[in-house]
């Protein structure tokens, strides 16, 4: 039986959807830390100059810049917290998280963009290769793992490394996510796997391709000399 087992995806690493923010950091009490908001959404036009350095008024949601006493008083009902606008920033925020993750932040949107370029994995420019124990799967669909187990046109192609008595499989297409699937093969990650198992292929082995799939891996390599994913359910039998 399955041992080890966690919720989370263990083949996922760094950031994904990384998107920017432009935020006000705003200095309203001098013993308290800076709190940070995005501009008033009718003074998203205005230069990073027209919003540094000026005084706010502030709600939980946005920061509007106040140019006299007259416009101080007009807003002060739904914008009740007085402040003034230290700098702006320009967050970097991962979003395949839910609240998202915030990355780092930058002094203009050039830099944000560069970070963004470093940070980012781009499909087609690099390739995800794992080896990870074939305690990931059990024993008997182990044995019976061949590249000729592996039917055609599943979006998987496997290939045999003899000299290390392992076997590699490699993942088109990928991520296996609903919209990615959807835009390239007109099907659900779910139709997928569905295919995937009709065709005879072991649910255990699946479990473990999606969960690859689903991080943007292109080569999973199973070996039986490779050291186990920690977080990845593994099965109580010796290989």
């Amino acid at each position: 039986m399955p041992i080890n087992h966690h919720r989370s995806n263990p083949f996922v690493r760094g950031f994904n959807d990384l998107r920017i923010q432009r935020l006000l950091a705003v200095l309203y009490d001098a013993q308290a830390p800076l709190c940070h908001l995005p501009p008033h959404p009718s003074q998203q036009h205005l230069t990073d100059d027209q919003l540094a350095r000026h005084p706010c008024l502030f709600n939980e949601q946005h920061a509007l810049i106040v140019s006299s006493s007259a416009s101080m008083a007009a807003h002060e009902d739904t914008y009740p917290y007085p402040g003034i606008v230290v700098q702006v920033i320009y967050a970097v925020f991962s979003h395949d998280q839910s609240p998202p993750v915030l990355v780092g932040d930058h002094y203009s949107e050039v830099l944000a963009q560069a970070r963004i370029q470093q940070l980012a994995f781009e499909t087609g420019h690099y390739s995800r290769c794992w080896e990870i124990s074939t305690a990931h799967l059990p024993e008997a669909v182990w044995e019976d793992l061949t590249p000729a187990a592996v039917p055609e046109g599943l979006l998987l192609e496997a290939f045999e490394l003899r000299g290390s008595h392992a076997l590699g499989i490699k993942l088109i297409a990928t991520p296996w996510t609903d919209s990615h699937l959807q835009q390239v093969e007109g099907c659900t990650a779910r139709q997928l796997r569905q295919q995937q198992l009709s065709a005879g292929l072991p649910v255990e082995l699946v479990e473990v391709l999606h969960l690859a799939a689903q991080a943007d891996v292109r080569i999973l390599i199973f070996d039986p000399d490779a050291a186990q994913l920690d977080g990845l359910p593994a099965y109580d039998t010796l290989h």
